[in-house]
């Protein structure tokens, strides 16, 4: 289970997020603001195993720094769900 830095960061308007599953889970992929406010979600679903990679079109958000999260939650009830977050910054 991994989530990689954005790229580019700092960004503007459009960054690229990747991450990798190990096995099959339910994902949810989410923007928030220094705030805490949800700005945007990337990804609420089901996904298989593997590498994915999401982009973020930030053209209607204002330049400051941003926070993403992935909470992904394996569908075969082996393991307990998994949290990462990371930083970005968006400069316009």
């Amino acid at each position: 289970f991994a989530l990689q830095q954005n790229y580019p960061n700092p960004f503007n308007p459009t960054t690229s997020i990747k991450y990798q599953l190990p096995v099959k889970s339910h994902v949810a992929l989410v923007i928030y603001d220094v705030l805490g406010k949800r700005v945007a979600t990337l990804m609420d679903g089901i996904e298989e195993a593997g590498y994915k990679e999401m982009q973020w079109n930030a053209s209607n958000s204002a330049s400051g720094v941003y926070f993403y999260r992935i909470l992904a939650t394996p569908t075969n009830g082996s393991a307990k769900p998994l949290t990462l977050v990371r930083k970005m910054v968006l400069l316009k």
